[in-house]
């Protein structure tokens, strides 16, 4: 029987080491910005949601860029305080939302353990490599990557080939996990990583970008990852679907 060797495992950020956006609770937030901004909330709503992909190519390198794009857009001005409150509500909503899994630390400690290398890919605006460094979860990462400080985002084969390339692995050596946001799961197959789906049966109500299906390996929590490597960090690859059908 064939025996992998897998020699680093790559984490995507929400939704996977992190609680995903919840809807409800996003669209408040972004409800309070477009008050103190004086902006209609439901425009405000649909063009932040919408440029979400030139904030995360870093595109828009500030938050005080994205909300002057958003007001020009609605041909509304915008004044230096509104800015200020809407940039501080923003930020302390990412920094509420930072925080591990339950089972997240434990699960890096022991992978680290192992000895295996460990790399984060997150299609990201710019508060959270603003924040990244203040996190607990930091320090357990060889190497991070976040869209908007490359100018790439996933499923687009750089951004997994970059993160390879620092972690000096080959992606047939990888591990990928991640909730499916942003096609990161076909992804991270297409250029031969093992990749594998993690959804929290709790998980209710989640903000996700560009979503796919997926048919592949499936894990309920990150503390599973850890039942299927021996002390080598060997598996069988009779315990995983790698050939999964997509359905995008």
């Amino acid at each position: 029987m064939q025996v992998t060797k897998i020699k680093a495992v790559i984490f995507d950020l929400f939704g996977t080491l992190i609680e995903n956006f919840n809807a409800q609770e996003y669209r408040q937030v972004l409800s309070r910005m477009a008050s103190s901004l004086l902006l209609p909330e439901a425009s405000f709503y649909d063009l932040w949601y919408n440029s979400f992909n030139q904030r995360a190519l870093g595109i828009f390198k500030t938050l005080e860029e994205s909300i002057r794009f958003i007001s020009k857009e609605l041909n509304k001005p915008v004044v230096k305080s509104g800015i200020e409150e809407a940039i501080r509500i923003r930020l302390d909503y990412t920094k509420k939302t930072l925080v591990p899994r339950e089972d997240a630390i434990e699960t890096l400690k022991q992978l680290k353990k192992i000895g295996f290398k460990i790399g984060l890919i997150s299609d990201c605006t710019f508060e959270v490599p603003q924040i990244w460094n203040t996190t607990t979860l930091s320090q357990y990462f060889d190497n991070v990557i976040f869209s908007c400080s490359v100018g790439i985002v996933k499923p687009d084969p750089r951004i997994y080939h970059l993160a390879c390339k620092n972690l000096k692995v080959k992606p047939k050596n990888c591990l990928y996990i991640g909730d499916g946001g942003s096609r990161e799961l076909s992804g991270a197959l297409h250029i031969g990583m093992f990749p594998i789906l993690i959804r929290s049966p709790y998980e209710k109500d989640s903000v996700r970008y560009e979503e796919e299906d997926w048919n592949g390996q499936r894990i309920n929590s990150l503390s599973e990852i850890l039942t299927y490597f021996n002390r080598r960090g060997s598996y069988k690859e009779s315990n995983f679907n790698f050939s999964p059908t997509l359905r995008d």
